[in-house]
C-alpha cells in the first residue's frame, strides 16, 4: 500500500510538470516546477526506502529523500511569493539567507551517519521489512522550521484568495491539502499500523493535480489578475464566457449565469467584441456609470488561449468628457440659434420698415400695418433674446437636485405656463430627482411646443427612469430623430423652433437623454431617458 501510494504520488508530480511548464509567468512556473520536482523526488526516495534491500541502501535513500524534502520548502515559498505577486523570491537577502539555511541543514543531514543527531535508524520486520526511524532533537527543530516556513507560504496564498474577487474556495481547499499530511505524520507516532515516515508529498501531489488539471483556469485566472483591481471577464477563442470575477458579475447583468455561453448573448458586452477599447454604460444602483472596456489576449496553460476583457470605472472622466462635448454642442446650437432666429427676425423688421418708408406718403394705412408688424416682430425678438439667454444660462450642468413630487410639480408648472389650446394629462405617480426651476422650465417648453403645433392634449408621463412627453399636434414634416431638436429643422412655427432646442438643453443639463420617437404616428412623442425617478402605483 505504501509503495503504491508514494509511487502514484511521484508519477503525479512528474506528470504535472508538462502542465506546469505551460504557465506563462516565468517565476511562478519555476517555483511550481521546483516544487513538483522536489516532491516527486521525495516520494520516489520513499519508494526506494521501501523496496531496496538491506539497511545501507534504505538508509541512503532515506537521506536523499530528506535532502529533496527540505528543498521543497524553499520551492514552495518561491512559488507562493511569485504567484501572489510579491517580491520576496527576488530579494537577494532572502535568497542568500535561504540558501545558507538549506546548505547547513543538508550538511547536518548527510553527516547524520557520523553524529546520529538527526535520526537513528534500524531495520524491523514487523509486518514487512522496513526502516524504523527514531528522530532526534535536530530533526524536530528543522521540522518546526519547515512547517513555519510552509505556513508563511500558505498565509500568502490565502491572503491572495481572500482579497481576490473570484470564488476561490476550491483552490483554497486545494492549498489546504498541503497541510493535511501533517495529520498522517502525527498519527504515525500513535498508530502501529502506520510507518513513521513523512507524508508531505501526498499534499503537494493533490495540490498539483487539482490546480493544474481540475481547476487550472480558476487557479491561473487569480494569478493573472493579481495586480488588477477592475472587473475581469475571460472569454475563449470562440468568444464564450469562461470565467469572471465578482466585480464583473455585479456590473454586467446576466453574466452570473453565462459561463459557457457566447459573450455576444451578454449585453452590453456584445458591443465590445471586435474592439480594443470602448466605453460602455451600465446602470448600477439607480445611477449611470461608465466603464472603459479593454480586450487583451492571454494564455491559460499555454495551449488554451482567449481574451481578457477588463472593465475599468472611468465614470468621473467620462462624465467630464461628455460634459465638455455637450457644452461644445450647445455652443454650436447657440450660434445656430442666434444666426437663424435673430437674423430672420431682423430681416422681417428691416423689410417692414423699408415697406413703411415707401408707403408712408401714398398709402398711410399700409405703412401703419407694416410698422405694426415690425413692432410685433421686435417684441418677438426680445422674447428670442430672453430664450437664448436662458439657453446659455441653463446649459450648465445641474449640480444639485431635489426629490420632487411628480404630479404636483407638473400641474404647478402647467398653471404657471398658462398655455392656451391643449389640455394637460398627467400619467404616473411618484417622485423625480431634478432641479426644480429647470425642470419647470423644461415642462414649460414642452407645453409651448404642444401649443405651437396645435395639439389638443399634452401628456406628461413618468415611467421607470423615463419621462415621456406626447401631444397629438401636427408633426413637423421631414423630421428625423437626429435632427428633431435642431433649430433649423423642426420649425412649423417660430415658437416651436425655439422650444425644442431649449427642451433638449434643459434635459441634458440634468444628464438625461431626450430622443424623438420616429415610430409614433399619433402626433409627437419625446422620450427622456436616464431620469432618476421612483414610480409608485396609484392606490386602489
Amino acid at each position: 500500500m505504501y509503495v503504491s501510494a508514494f509511487g502514484v504520488t511521484a508519477v503525479a508530480c512528474f506528470a504535472s510538470l508538462f502542465r506546469a511548464r505551460q504557465i506563462e509567468d516565468r517565476e511562478t512556473r519555476l517555483g511550481l516546477i521546483g516544487l513538483l520536482i522536489g516532491s516527486g523526488a521525495w516520494a520516489s526516495a520513499h519508494v526506494a526506502v521501501l523496496v531496496l534491500p538491506g539497511f545501507q541502501l534504505k538508509n541512503a535513500a532515506y537521506l536523499v529523500g530528506l535532502v529533496f524534502g527540505f528543498a521543497t520548502v524553499w520551492a514552495w515559498l518561491y512559488f507562493c511569493s511569485a504567484y501572489t505577486g510579491r517580491s520576496y523570491h527576488r530579494d537577494s537577502t532572502f535568497r542568500r539567507a535561504g540558501l545558507t539555511v538549506y546548505l547547513l541543514v543538508v550538511l547536518v543531514k548527510v553527516t547524520n551517519p557520523l553524529h546520529h543527531g538527526y535520526y537513528t535508524a534500524s531495520l524491523t520486520t514487523d509486518g514487512f521489512t522496513h526502516l524504523m526511524i527514531d528522530h532526534g532533537v535536530v530533526h524536530w527543530t528543522v521540522t518546526g522550521l519547515s512547517y513555519a516556513l510552509a505556513t508563511i507560504g500558505l498565509f500568502m496564498l490565502f491572503e491572495q484568495f481572500t482579497e481576490s474577487d473570484y470564488d476561490t474556495r476550491i483552490i483554497g481547499a486545494l492549498a489546504g491539502l498541503t497541510a493535511i499530511p501533517v495529520l498522517l505524520d502525527i498519527a504515525a507516532y500513535a498508530l502501529p499500523e502506520l510507518i513513521n515516515i513523512i507524508h508531505a508529498p501526498f499534499g503537494v501531489a493533490a495540490f498539483a493535480l487539482g490546480t493544474l488539471f481540475l481547476y487550472q483556469e480558476r487557479f491561473l485566472a487569480v494569478h493573472v489578475t493579481t495586480d488588477i483591481d477592475d472587473a475581469v471577464v475571460f472569454v475563449d477563442d470562440d468568444d464564450r464566457v469562461r470565467d469572471f470575477n465578482d466585480a464583473a458579475a455585479t456590473i454586467v447583468p446576466g453574466l452570473a449565469d453565462a459561463r459557457g455561453d457566447p459573450v455576444s448573448t451578454v449585453e452590453p458586452l456584445a458591443d465590445a467584441l471586435g474592439t480594443e477599447r470602448t466605453v460602455l454604460d451600465f446602470r448600477i444602483g439607480g445611477s449611470l456609470k461608465h466603464y472603459l472596456v479593454t480586450g487583451n489576449d492571454f494564455s491559460l496553460g499555454g495551449t488554451s488561449r482567449g481574451r481578457m476583457i477588463v472593465l475599468t470605472d472611468v465614470t468621473r472622466i467620462e462624465r467630464q468628457r461628455r460634459e465638455l462635448e455637450r457644452h461644445n454642442e450647445q455652443l454650436e446650437d447657440l450660434a445656430v440659434g442666434i444666426r437663424h432666429e435673430l437674423r430672420n427676425t431682423l430681416q422681417i423688421v428691416s423689410g417692414n420698415i423699408d415697406a413703411a418708408a415707401r408707403y408712408v406718403e401714398r398709402d398711410p394705412e399700409t405703412a401703419r400695418r407694416t410698422l405694426s408688424t415690425a413692432g410685433a416682430t421686435a417684441d418677438r425678438m426680445r422674447e428670442i433674446v430672453d430664450e437664448l439667454s436662458m439657453f446659455a444660462e441653463y446649459s450648465q450642468t445641474v449640480e444639485e437636485t431635489t426629490t420632487l413630487p411628480f404630479r404636483d410639480t407638473v400641474e404647478m408648472a402647467w398653471r404657471r405656463a398658462d398655455v392656451e389650446g391643449p389640455a394637460l394629462q398627467v400619467r404616473g405617480e411618484g417622485e423625480i430627482e431634478a432641479n426644480e426651476t429647470r425642470f419647470e422650465e423644461l415642462l414649460d417648453r414642452a407645453f409651448a411646443f404642444a401649443g405651437a403645433v396645435d395639439g389638443t392634449t399634452v401628456t406628461i408621463e413618468l415611467s421607470e427612469n423615463e419621462l415621456v412627453v406626447e401631444t397629438d399636434g401636427q408633426r413637423p414634416a421631414a423630421t428625423s430623430a437626429e435632427t428633431f431638436f435642431e433649430f433649423e429643422e423642426s420649425v412649423p412655427t417660430a415658437e416651436a423652433g425655439m422650444a425644442l432646442p431649449s427642451f433638449r438643453t434643459l434635459a441634458r443639463a440634468h444628464g438625461w437623454v431626450p430622443t424623438f420617437d420616429a415610430d409614433y404616428d399619433d402626433g409627437v412623442r419625446i422620450v427622456v431617458e436616464g431620469v432618476g425617478a421612483q414610480r409608485r402605483e396609484p392606490a386602489p
